[in-house]
C-alpha cells in the first residue's frame, strides 16, 4: 500500500483507541518521511485534522517535525506507547474494594479496572459507549453499573473516586469526553477525588495544548454538541500517568513534544 494511502486509511479511523492510531500513524508518517520527505508536514496536519483532539497525533506529529531523523523518532514514539505503565500506575494506586466513576471507554482506564477485579465500577453511558464497556466489565468478572447521562452528577457525588481519561491535556487543563467537567465539579463539590489519566502523549506542550483548544472552538459546533470538553485543572486532584501519580501543575506542564511551528499555523 502506498503511505499516502495507508496514511488515509489511518486518518478515517474513528472511535479507536488514540495510542493505537498514533501507533498506526507512526508507521505510515514514516513512510511518507522516506519516500516523499516534503510531505511530512501536510501529512502531519491532514491527520490532526482528522484526529483533532487526539494528543497522541499532535505529539507524534510534534515530534518527527521536530527531529532530525523523522523515522527514529516515530520508531521512538511507538516504542514510548508500547511501554506505556499509566495502566499499571492505576491498577497499583487505586485504593482497595473502591467504587470508581469513568466516563464512556477510556481504554487505559477500563484495562486497569479489568485487572485489579476489586473494584467497583460505574460506567457512565456518554452516548452509548458506556453501556458497551459495562458489559464487557461484568463479563470479565468485574462488578460494574451503567449510569444513564443524566445520573453522572448523582453517580459523582457518591463514589470514592473519579477517574477522568484524557484524549489530549496542556496545562490549563485536560480534554475529555463530554459529562467529564460535570463529573469532576460535582466530586469536588463533595470532597471526592478526581484522578486525571494521562497515558503517553496525551500531555502537550502549553503552546500546541492553546492551538488545539483554540481549532476545537472553531471548528463551528457549540460547546454543548460537541463530544469532548475541557475540564479545569483546578478540579483535578493528580495525575495518573506512566510516570506514577504526580501533582496537578507539574504533570500538565510536562510534555517531551516540541511546539514545532508547523502545527502552529492555520493549516487552511
Amino acid at each position: 500500500m502506498h503511505p499516502i494511502e495507508r496514511l488515509r486509511y489511518v486518518a478515517r479511523a474513528s472511535g479507536a483507541d488514540p495510542s493505537l492510531v498514533a501507533r498506526e500513524a507512526a508507521g505510515a508518517l514514516a513512510e511518507v518521511a522516506m519516500e516523499e520527505p516534503a510531505g511530512l508536514v501536510p501529512a502531519c496536519r491532514r491527520l490532526i485534522g482528522r484526529h483533532l483532539t487526539s494528543g497522541p497525533v499532535w505529539w507524534l506529529s510534534a515530534r518527527m517535525l521536530g527531529s532530525d531523523d523523522p523515522d527514529a523518532a516515530a520508531r521512538e514514539a511507538i516504542s514510548a506507547l508500547d511501554r506505556d505503565r499509566t495502566g499499571r500506575v492505576l491498577v497499583d494506586e487505586l485504593p482497595e474494594e473502591a467504587t470508581v466513576v469513568i466516563i464512556g471507554w477510556p481504554d487505559t482506564a477500563a484495562s486497569a479496572l479489568r485487572r485489579r477485579g476489586d473494584v467497583e465500577v460505574l460506567v457512565v453511558d456518554a452516548g452509548g459507549e458506556g453501556s458497551v464497556l459495562a458489559r464487557r466489565l461484568v463479563e470479565s468478572g468485574t462488578e460494574a453499573t451503567v449510569i444513564p447521562d443524566a445520573g453522572v452528577a448523582a453517580a459523582a457525588a457518591v463514589t470514592g473516586v473519579v477517574l477522568i481519561e484524557a484524549h489530549a491535556a496542556g496545562p490549563s487543563g485536560i480534554l475529555a469526553t463530554a459529562g467529564s467537567h460535570a463529573a469532576a465539579a460535582v466530586a469536588v463539590a463533595a470532597g471526592i477525588p478526581v484522578w486525571a489519566v494521562t497515558p503517553v502523549g496525551t500531555v502537550l506542550p502549553g503552546r500546541l495544548w492553546d492551538t488545539l483548544l483554540s481549532r476545537v472552538d472553531a471548528g463551528g459546533l457549540e460547546p454543548w454538541e460537541r463530544d469532548t470538553e475541557m475540564v479545569p485543572a483546578s478540579l483535578l486532584s493528580v495525575v495518573a500517568g506512566p510516570g506514577g501519580l504526580s501533582e496537578v501543575d507539574a504533570a500538565l506542564r510536562s510534555s517531551d513534544a516540541p511546539p514545532v511551528a508547523e502545527l502552529l499555523r492555520d493549516p487552511r
